[in-house]
């Protein structure tokens, strides 16, 4: 895929973040922009492409756009705005009263995500993931290592669709438009190993990230996944049963923070006391 050259002329920063900024279109406003940092080229290059194999089978996430060259050589990604989004994370927290209704729509939108069968020959398989993140992952023995796997193993794999970032903050709507955003780390699996981030940022994470992340207390994130578990498992399903079913799969992530910290975390290992794991 060959890159757009462009010009940041027509561009306005508009924020930033770990890999590289932001940055709107002077005159049009539906236009943004995703710009790397410096040598950062194969990066946005996957990203694109993934994000076009993800819309080409279904997956309800706006329509990829252009991969690009500015003219200091940086690379990235422009895209068409869906104005007037709102995600699901904010709109619970700008009306809390309707936690219910917005929880429900939330858990449809993964329902149909997780009944999506994919060519597994096109993605990654998530148990490789997390296999790749316990590799190398310092902080672990041995020995809680070898536990981790086995667990990872021993999950029942299903050909269906995975987020990978399944958090209420990547799923925005419009009107009657629903999508997922931010599927860089889409792939294939178990829905549990996604629903169990639903958890993380409901209920493992703490006061602070929560109300930062998501634009809302700490106990009305907790109302979100208690009206999730209905609507995504079934009436059947008691939020504790729900919760008892995930809660490995949300210690897992421990993998994911511990790189992205670069410290152990034992306030996220203890969900992994299930599979006999200590802090």
């Amino acid at each position: 895929m060959e890159a757009i050259k462009i010009s940041l002329k027509d561009y306005v920063l508009s924020g930033g973040g770990a890999n590289g900024e932001s940055y709107d279109h002077i005159s049009d406003p539906s236009v943004m922009l995703k710009l790397y940092f410096p040598g950062k080229i194969q990066q946005p290059l996957d990203e694109m492409k993934l994000a076009r194999k993800v819309y080409e089978i279904g997956i309800p996430t706006p329509e990829p756009g252009e991969y690009v060259v500015t003219e200091d050589g940086r690379y990235g990604i422009r895209f068409k705005r869906i104005l007037g989004k709102k995600s699901y994370s904010r709109a619970t927290g700008d009306e809390p009263e309707k936690v219910g209704q917005y929880a429900s729509e939330f858990a449809a939108m993964c329902r149909q995500l997780h009944a999506t069968h994919v060519d597994t020959t096109l993605f990654e398989n998530v148990k490789d993931r997390y296999y790749r993140l316990l590799d190398e992952n310092p902080f672990f023995t041995p020995e809680d290592k070898e536990k981790i796997r086995r667990f990872i193993a021993e999950t029942p794999d299903e050909d269906t669709a995975i987020h990978g970032d399944l958090q209420y903050s990547n799923a925005i709507f419009v009107g009657d438009k629903r999508y997922f955003i931010d599927l860089g780390d889409f792939c294939w699996g178990n829905h549990l190993f996604d629903v169990a981030m639903v958890y993380v940022c409901c209920c493992l994470s703490d006061e602070a990230f929560i109300s930062e992340t998501f634009h809302m207390p700490k106990s009305l994130a907790i109302k979100f996944w208690e009206n999730f578990v209905p609507a995504y498992f079934g009436p059947e399903v008691s939020v504790e049963q729900a919760t008892s079913l995930v809660l490995p799969y949300a210690g897992l992530k421990t993998l994911i923070i511990e790189r992205d910290t670069k410290r152990p975390m034992p306030e996220f290992r203890a969900a992994l006391s299930g599979i006999g794991i200590n802090n």
